[in-house]
């Protein structure tokens, strides 16, 4: 029975992950988002060192704000402006999926983003809003970014291009070539704008922001979208599918963009609006030794294990534990495909995000203030981080790995004395 529904809900769910996995807009759209987490995560280390801890009492109020404008610059020009890096990676990754130069699709995408944005802020012509090139630019940019790419990659394909005779140097020529499916695609784009600001919104930034991404974003900051989003790695997982890959192409720029309204209030010492953000899925999911908090059944391994297959699998796994790497833990315990240890691995998660959830909302550990701390750093310190310095969050850490501890508990047991006793047979039966 049990192998039955194991079956089903494989067949189920394997071709859903394989046409994500396999689907361009979607890994473009995931491998847009790889190109500006070093970016990111370098505005992020900028943020935590302008506002280090106790630095404003050590420092008088003059120095303190000398020392944020000094620093400042870095997390401006990087995070502040994260979808700019993200349309550039999207528009370099889809225009080469489809077979033609990057570069060409990137700046393509870039300038179609740029021709929809009004370059006016508080009645000053000729400055863009960083605000339209942050959070609440995401969605448009990712838009943009795809059609215009696909409209290139159009005219390209078609070979609607200027060709040049040989012995013209090879970038001269793929700069001509580029030439009219560039000036077509950004010419529609112009249509575009022009015909959007005879209507209410404007903009096409009001126009997504209004029907499209506002809506979006309070869904996923929701709890019930959170945990659906939460079960769907940890199924895709089981099934040996990276999970995060998966789910995280689709949530990602949700959580993104509740994380830098998170990040603007924080540095405006202004009150979060946010519990769910990206940081939040980093930090105190895949921020306890992994996926499904896998660093507990290292802390299992050592301390209840009996199985010489667990102890040596808990060598190997620990020090990779220590900064959330747990694919030893996947394969090696194994998780995938092990029912015995499918309802701790399933429940775990839910129950930790329900935990987190509260606790912010009720105001007893901060919601996490925007800063990108880097999901590879180790728990405690990430929680720290991740909370604006704040102890509560290294604290909720530590709550959260024992509530996850003794969920695992039994089923450990269960599965380690199966193992423990079939090596007992195997050492009888060599004897």
């Amino acid at each position: 029975m049990e192998n039955k529904f194991m079956e089903k809900l494989e067949d189920i769910l394997l071709p859903i992950a394989d046409n994500l996995n396999n689907n361009k807009y979607l890994s473009s759209l995931r491998d847009g988002f790889m190109v500006a987490l070093p970016l990111i995560i370098f505005g992020s280390i900028f943020i935590v060192i302008a506002n280090f801890p106790f630095l404003d009492k050590i420092l008088s109020e003059s120095q303190f704000s000398a020392w944020q404008a000094m620093v400042g610059p870095a997390s401006e020009s990087t995070l502040s402006i994260m979808g700019l890096y993200v349309i550039i990676g999207i528009g370099y990754k889809l225009t080469e999926k489809n077979g033609f130069e990057g570069i060409y699709g990137a700046v393509t995408a870039l300038s179609s983003v740029l021709i929809l944005t009004p370059q006016v802020f508080e009645k000053t012509e000729g400055v863009i809003p960083v605000e339209i090139l942050g959070a609440k630019g995401m969605f448009l940019g990712i838009f943009v970014s795809i059609i215009s790419c696909e409209i290139y990659s159009y005219l390209c394909r078609k070979e609607i291009t200027i060709k040049m005779p040989n012995g013209v140097p090879t970038q001269v020529a793929k700069s001509f070539s580029a030439l009219i499916p560039i000036s077509v695609t950004l010419s529609v784009i112009l249509i575009v704008r022009i015909l959007i600001s005879f209507t209410p919104f404007d903009t096409l930034q009001n126009f997504i922001y209004t029907i499209l991404q506002q809506p979006l974003t309070e869904l996923g900051s929701g709890l019930t979208a959170t945990i659906i989003a939460v079960l769907l790695i940890q199924i895709f997982w089981f099934f040996g599918l990276h999970g995060q890959i998966i789910v995280n192409t689709v949530f990602d720029p949700i959580w993104y963009s509740l994380n830098n309204e998170n990040l603007e209030a924080f540095k405006a010492n202004q009150e979060l609006p946010n519990i769910i953000t990206k940081q939040f899925i980093d930090t105190f999911l895949v921020g306890m030794g992994g996926t499904g908090g896998t660093m507990v059944v290292i802390i299992l391994i050592f301390i209840v294990s009996r199985s010489q297959q667990n102890k040596e699998i808990g060598k190997l796994g620990a020090p990779a534990s220590i900064f959330n790497v747990n694919e030893p833990i996947l394969f090696g315990l194994p998780v995938i495909m092990n029912p015995i240890i499918l309802v701790p691995w399933m429940i775990a998660p839910v129950v930790v995000t329900i935990i987190t959830y509260f606790s912010m909302g009720l105001g007893l550990v901060p919601k996490p203030s925007g800063v990108i701390v880097p999901w590879t750093t180790p728990i405690f310190i990430s929680g720290y981080l991740a909370t604006g310095n704040a102890w509560q969050g290294a604290v909720l850490q530590l709550f959260n790995l024992i509530v996850t501890f003794l969920i695992w508990l039994p089923f450990f047991k269960v599965l380690d004395n199966g193992y423990f006793r079939k090596e007992q047979e195997k050492s009888k039966s060599e004897e």
